[in-house]
């Protein structure tokens, strides 16, 4: 019979499997097209990094895997649910002071999930308001990450 782990070995597991299955997700979403296999593996991988943060991650690292969820469903062309991890992820930051990254990502996040799901008037007004909040990023680093997404949204 095999004994359990230390409380303390689980949370590291579930920090390095919460890291390595966001970094993989993000890299297939990325890809500027994806064969069927690479789609389920995204969702996979997105779904498994989620299922990781929210058993040890703060609020905050549990938004991002909802925008993260969001990313993969609007670009697996499941509309309803991408909107859903959308509307969390932005709900989430409109309760605190989000960075400039931050804001930019949310509408990025939402206009690809509207576009996913075929409201096409959501879908360019948040293209438009990413575009001018990514555009104010001061960081060039976080404005790099920023345009990574960007550049995946289909313009309206």
């Amino acid at each position: 019979m095999s004994q359990r782990p230390l409380e303390e070995d689980i949370k590291k597991w579930h920090r390095w499997f919460g890291v390595e299955f966001n970094n993989e997700a993000w890299r297939l979403t990325e890809l500027p097209s994806r064969t069927p296999e690479q789609t389920e593996s995204m969702l996979h991988h997105a779904h498994a990094a989620a299922l990781h943060w929210s058993t040890i991650g703060t609020a905050d690292n549990t938004a991002k895997a909802w925008a993260l969820l969001a990313q993969a469903h609007a670009l697996a062309g499941n509309g309803a649910i991408a909107t859903m991890y959308a509307q969390q992820n932005f709900d989430h930051l409109a309760k605190r002071e989000a960075a400039d990254w931050e804001l930019a990502f949310a509408h990025i996040i939402v206009a690809n999930a509207a576009h996913a799901s075929g409201d096409h008037a959501r879908h360019a007004a948040y293209y438009a308001s990413a575009e001018a909040l990514g555009n104010a990023i001061a960081d060039p680093e976080d404005k790099a990450i920023f345009l990574q997404t960007f550049t995946t949204a289909p313009r309206p």
